[in-house]
């Protein structure tokens, strides 16, 4: 990395964002975040010690005009901003968002001739059955608002490396730890689970990540003249006995569920994720989800390691860090974080 870089981040008060934003100052990067709503750079960011170190501009990562004035003097772009949400209810904000965002956003940058412009990704742009994912595996055929939003979003960014264009695609999986500002997507099923809202759970996996660790990942690939580059975030395979076997072991909980085939699953939550559409409260069961799940999916995460030296975080630390996060910030109580809440 290059010191004093100016570096342009989209989605810079969500989960992903902010702990790069955080890795990026520390790395003695100089930050502009493009923002919607101001009033969340403060609360995001305050838990890194950065409340009032970053600049900001307000505009839309969807308008191109507000990129364009974002970009202004910067030389690399962190492009993190995205709906990450399995919940039927966000189907039309997800269509409409990810994919122009990250034409606006890429597209402004390589015009600009920024380096590297770093694409979060993620895992399901690539989601394959019963395989092993690597960087370079081809796009994802898997049905859904949300997998397919990430696919046509990779695509967008795989063109613009085929042109040349010094694009780095950062791929993690479902993003797991502390100082999530939102409650984002895994986070917010991490606590329902603690609530005990997932007495079934899908015989399938998928891969896991520390946020910590996406965020090591794109600031050690945050460096000038190497061009087109793909990463996947190392991480850990979560089926059922993992996750909740992680969980018991932070909490001191026994958290029974029943492990569902995914086929008898599959159709059950297609139907909550239907009538999900018209109750205002969510539903525990997401038909993406289980779609992902389902995958059974296995991640090469090599090249990140030996190209950048980032090897993944115990599963133990990261759910530690997680569910301490949660009980501490009132999300979950006392009782549902177990031996966690009392460290």
């Amino acid at each position: 990395m290059s010191d004093g870089m100016r570096v342009m981040v989209t989605g810079g008060t969500g989960f992903v964002g902010s702990h790069t934003v955080a890795a990026l100052s520390r790395a003695g990067c100089t930050v502009r975040l493009l923002v919607r709503r101001p009033e969340r750079v403060a609360r995001a960011l305050r838990p890194h010690g950065l409340s009032d170190a970053v600049e900001y501009a307000v505009g839309d990562a969807t308008d191109p005009a507000s990129v364009a004035r974002a970009l202004t003097g910067c030389d690399a772009v962190v492009h993190a901003a995205a709906v990450y949400s399995l919940d039927s209810r966000d189907w039309a904000r997800t269509r409409r968002t990810n994919v122009a965002a990250t034409r606006a956003v890429l597209g402004a940058a390589a015009d600009q001739g920024c380096d590297p412009i770093i694409h979060i990704s993620s895992i399901v742009a690539t989601l394959r059955s019963r395989g092993t994912v690597t960087p370079d595996s081809p796009l994802s055929t898997v049905r859904g608002t949300y997998i397919q939003s990430k696919v046509e979003s990779e695509r967008y960014a795989r063109q613009l490396q085929d042109q040349g264009a010094p694009v780095v695609i950062v791929a993690p999986g479902a993003v797991y730890g502390p100082d999530d500002p939102g409650l984002s997507e895994a986070m917010r099923q991490l606590r329902d689970i603690l609530r005990g809202y997932y007495p079934l759970w899908t015989t399938g996996g998928f891969h896991g990540t520390d946020v910590r660790d996406v965020a090591a990942v794109t600031v050690a690939a945050m460096t000038p003249g190497r061009g087109p580059r793909r990463y996947l975030v190392p991480g850990h395979y979560l089926d059922g006995p993992t996750l909740f076997g992680a969980l018991r072991s932070v909490t001191g909980r026994r958290m029974p569920y029943l492990r569902v085939p995914t086929p008898l699953l599959l159709p059950m939550a297609w139907l909550v994720s239907a009538v999900q559409r018209v109750v205002p409260v969510h539903l525990p069961a997401e038909y993406e989800g289980v779609q992902i799940a389902s995958r059974r999916a296995r991640c090469d995460t090599s090249r990140a390691e030996q190209d950048l030296g980032v090897t993944a975080r115990p599963l133990a630390t990261t759910m530690t860090d997680a569910v301490q996060w949660l009980h501490r910030t009132g999300h979950v109580t006392a009782r549902q974080a177990g031996r966690a809440g009392q460290r």
